[in-house]
């Protein structure tokens, strides 16, 4: 299971990122500059899922599913976990639900993170991919 940021092909090296996808963070902001900060900064880069999905099935694996995290986390359930914390009006309850809010949420982590399963014989039921299963756009 391979879960992080980025796209399919298609999309990762569509023309509106031909400046790449590489970034650094620095005390919680965003810079584009790989030498800003140098040993300070964390550099980052999107991940091709396409090459992904290829490299497992080179290696005898089959793709399972591809979901974004929000999609794949809900379908796993997530909601219950949440009911499961406490009434809704709780301290405990609210916390929780930003946390979910944040994994969850298009705006947030939800779309921006996918979620890729390379399985290998027998195929099982992932409930992860009850919901969406993006396979097709490997």
């Amino acid at each position: 299971m391979i879960i992080d940021y980025g796209f399919p092909r298609a999309e990762l090296y569509h023309p509106q990122r031909r400046e790449g996808t590489q970034m650094g963070h620095y005390r919680h902001r965003a810079h584009g500059d790989p030498f800003l900060w140098p040993g300070l900064s964390d550099l980052t880069t999107h991940v091709d899922f396409t090459a992904m999905a290829e490299a497992g099935e080179r290696g005898g694996l089959d793709v399972a599913g591809f979901a974004p995290q929000g999609a794949f986390l809900l379908g796993c359930g997530l909601l219950d976990c949440l009911s499961a914390v406490g009434p809704p009006e709780s301290l405990a309850y609210l916390r929780e639900a930003s946390a979910v809010q944040k994994l969850t949420s298009p705006a947030e982590m939800g779309e921006l993170f996918k979620v890729l399963a390379l399985a290998k014989g027998e195929r099982i039921a992932w409930p992860g991919f009850s919901l969406v299963n993006a396979a097709h756009r490997l």
